[in-house]
């Protein structure tokens, strides 16, 4: 059994959150700088020129790539054969959230009540998804999610009758629909599969994997690359001025359903679709 102190927890979700609001993930970083050069629109092809060097501005100057900060998402893959000490594991996980924002000078957006508007101060509750997975080790996500994108984000249940191309039309729908209101060119986390809160999961965690790696599964690879494709011509583009880059990547995560259902959900991401990762 291998210790963990509720201490180093804290920290490192601090650590986190500060790094993720100010350094993009590597490969959104290096997608944003392709399409800058690949995209044939001028207008569309300046507005991304100016979100890489908005990109380099945030990490050269120490502070945040997005004036939303977002709400502190976290998934904690805790080790069982891992023992946290010194603490409270989801007070810790908090109280991280807490320090790195009021430290970290990020913005405190989190209100206490959802209709009394009550804002808490340290952008604390974080949303803390626990899952136990073999070893003796915790890798902690963190992912500051801002609502500009998570408000135009959608979730339907199909039957099992949907096709494949009901699924691409639906996706493309949610992205026509939300237009230039999530700051695209957006990143797509879709959700097929489980139930009506499980759907939407897979989504969010579908947003947190890399986009370097090509999906293992060939068929949700394939269908990866056909909703981008239809995405990708629906001439949203940058910002909502029009182009070929709507949407920067689409990460799909599927699970087992019910044979009465198809849920799928969509989980929108801006152009700065933060994560930042550790494992203690």
């Amino acid at each position: 059994m291998r210790e963990i102190h509720a201490r180093q927890i804290t920290q490192t979700v601090a650590d986190l959150c500060i790094q993720a609001n100010r350094v993009l993930p590597g490969d959104l970083a290096d997608r944003i700088r392709v399409c800058a050069v690949s995209e044939p629109n001028p207008a569309a092809a300046h507005i991304l020129s100016l979100l890489e060097e908005n990109r380099q501005a945030a990490e050269k100057m120490h502070i945040p790539v997005c004036q939303d900060t977002g709400m502190a998402v976290i998934f904690a893959d805790l080790g069982q054969d891992a023992h946290i000490v010194g603490g409270d594991f989801a007070a810790a996980i908090h109280a991280g959230v807490a320090l790195g924002y009021t430290e970290g000078y990020l913005r405190r957006s989190i209100v206490a009540d959802p209709l009394r508007r009550e804002n808490t101060g340290d952008n604390t509750p974080a949303l803390l998804y626990t899952q136990l997975v073999p070893g003796d080790t915790l890798t902690l996500t963190v992912c500051p999610k801002g609502f500009g994108s998570e408000n135009m984000s959608r979730l339907r249940m199909f039957t099992p009758a949907a096709t494949r191309e009901d699924i691409v039309q639906f996706v493309v729908e949610t992205v026509t629909r939300a237009g230039g209101n999530p700051c695209p060119p957006v990143v797509l986390g879709v959700g097929i599969g489980a139930d009506f809160e499980g759907v939407a999961m897979l989504a969010k965690r579908a947003l947190c994997l890399p986009l370097s790696a090509e999906t293992p599964d060939p068929y949700y690879a394939a269908l990866e690359r056909e909703i981008l494709d239809a995405v990708n011509q629906t001439d949203v583009g940058p910002q909502g001025f029009g182009g070929q880059t709507t949407a920067l990547a689409v990460r799909v995560l599927a699970a087992p359903t019910h044979i009465a259902g198809l849920p799928v959900a969509v989980n929108v991401g801006c152009h700065v679709t933060r994560h930042a990762c550790a494992t203690l």
